[in-house]
């Protein structure tokens, strides 16, 4: 028993290596691309691109289900984008909060009885469809509740433009976001078929009129922590992904797709609770299966403002859902395209790995450190392999960590104060001190609520921008 716990255990612990060697090699990846991007958004001419008429007219999809505190700064902030030809369609899902009255009493929108609805895919039925010519670009409909993904493919079926954007309603879009995430795809047009914007934290940040006005980190201890992890997620993970065309998630928080290829795909997928990695994964599979040149871009400078939540009880519930839709997502549709050449790069590495070192991540390590621990228990000459494992584990942590606020320092700089640094430094690595932990905790008990048939969306709660920690709502129960 204790060799089978000892060589069990030193798998877990090359198993930490190769991760995050892998990672560190994406990372790299990171860097050579940040380079261009750097160049780009300095000599490019992306300010003059908000008044050509040669940028193409976008379709920004909201579904809000129950956001009545949120809804009215997100629509004001959409409202006031510098892009030449955009419109907003705000899709209420069955809310059983005042959403659909807020957004009518706030735009005077009434009940438009001429709007054409395209049949492009089936969604849940539409009750009325609202407008006002005075916000000519503002379109809200009001639909039976069907979830994310339904009410995503209803506002696909209204859209007016070539290319649709995906925000969530609780966030915010800087005003040049959808100008710097259109030059992107005006880059190459004819191959761009998705391109993922970069998801901040809002949390502790001014809020005016929809507008982050002031930027400053959360002063919440999981707020805090999700900042940091954002910011090595997406800086550290996205940008090398997308340099090899190896994305296999673009956030449902905001990215921009090209309609005729969602469309094509059959749409977003319902009572799917990872529904914006189901969409790329489509993607990837038809554009590879119909011998299509195509790209999955990430645009790093075209940012988008969310809340994070900021209780143990609703991040728990967030995580566990990532893990039900990283899990489906794999058994469905992974186990199917991983390894087959026909799948190129994504099925030789993207999907081996996400398979490896995300969907069973904490199999290996939960497994792997109750091992070490067990062997530890029996032979306690022989704690040094548990520290090796322990040290690996935080040792590489923080060195992604801190190549992940390299990026930001050498390309962003969203937080230009020196104490802003030093406490996002300082949680990257306390991170590693039980979050991290209990985060693969969640992901694991993902798995077994998957097994156990639950593919809900779990329970977020809502605050206002206005008044944060005032007052709280529930939202999104009940889709699934």
């Amino acid at each position: 028993m204790r060799d089978f716990l000892l060589y069990y255990g030193i798998f877990a612990v090359y198993y930490v290596i190769a991760i995050n060697s892998l990672y560190f090699i994406i990372m790299m990846f990171s860097f050579k691309s940040i380079v261009g991007i750097l160049k780009s958004s300095i000599y490019s001419r992306f300010q003059a691109l908000s008044g050509s008429e040669q940028v193409p007219p976008i379709s920004i999809l909201v579904p809000a289900y129950n956001e009545e505190l949120t809804i009215i700064e997100n629509v004001r902030s959409l409202l006031s984008l510098n892009y030449p030809r955009y419109e907003v369609i705000v899709i209420n899902d069955g809310s059983k909060d005042d959403t659909l009255q807020v957004l009518t009493r706030e735009f005077k929108l009434e009940a438009s009885a001429n709007m054409p609805v395209q049949p492009l895919l089936q969604t849940s039925n539409i009750r009325g469809i609202y407008h006002n010519p005075a916000f000519p670009n503002l379109y809200l409909i009001d639909k039976e509740n069907g979830g994310k993904a339904d009410s995503l493919n209803a506002g696909i079926n209204v859209a007016h433009y070539p290319l649709i954007a995906s925000i969530d309603a609780d966030s915010l879009l800087e005003k040049d976001a959808l100008i710097r995430i259109a030059k992107v795809y005006m880059e190459n047009p004819d191959e761009t078929v998705a391109i993922g914007g970069d998801i901040r934290i809002a949390n502790g940040c001014k809020i005016e009129d929809g507008v982050v006005s002031d930027i400053r980190l959360p002063d919440k201890f999981l707020p805090m922590m999700q900042s940091v992890e954002y910011l090595k997620a997406f800086l550290g993970g996205r940008i090398g992904w997308s340099a090899i065309n190896g994305l296999i998630i673009v956030s449902g928080a905001f990215g921009v797709f090209r309609k005729d290829y969602v469309i094509k795909v059959g749409g977003y997928r319902e009572g799917y609770p990872g529904e914006d990695m189901n969409i790329i994964i489509k993607l990837h599979k038809y554009m590879l299966e119909n011998k299509l040149p195509y790209r999955v871009a990430f645009c790093p400078d075209a940012v988008c403002w969310t809340q994070a939540p900021d209780s143990f009880r609703i991040l728990g519930s967030q995580r566990r859902r990532w893990g039900r839709g990283n899990l489906k997502n794999m058994i469905e549709y992974g186990k199917n395209m991983v390894l087959r050449p026909k799948y190129k790069l994504f099925g030789m590495l993207t999907l081996p790995f996400n398979i490896l070192f995300e969907t069973l991540n904490p199999y290996f390590r939960i497994t792997g450190l109750l091992a070490l621990i067990g062997y530890t228990l029996m032979d306690m000459t022989n704690a040094n392999v548990l520290l090796l494992y322990g040290l690996l584990n935080i040792i590489y942590g923080i060195l992604l960590g801190v190549g992940a606020l390299l990026l930001e320092e050498i390309a962003f700089r969203r937080y230009p104060r020196i104490r802003d640094i030093v406490k996002m430094l300082f949680y990257t690595i306390l991170m590693f001190f039980g979050y991290r932990q209990v985060g693969v905790i969640w992901r694991f008990l993902g798995h077994i609520e998957y097994l156990s048939n639950n593919n809900s969306w779990g329970t977020m709660t809502r605050k206002s921008w206005q008044a944060e920690g005032n007052k709280n709502i529930s939202s999104l129960e009940a889709r699934g």
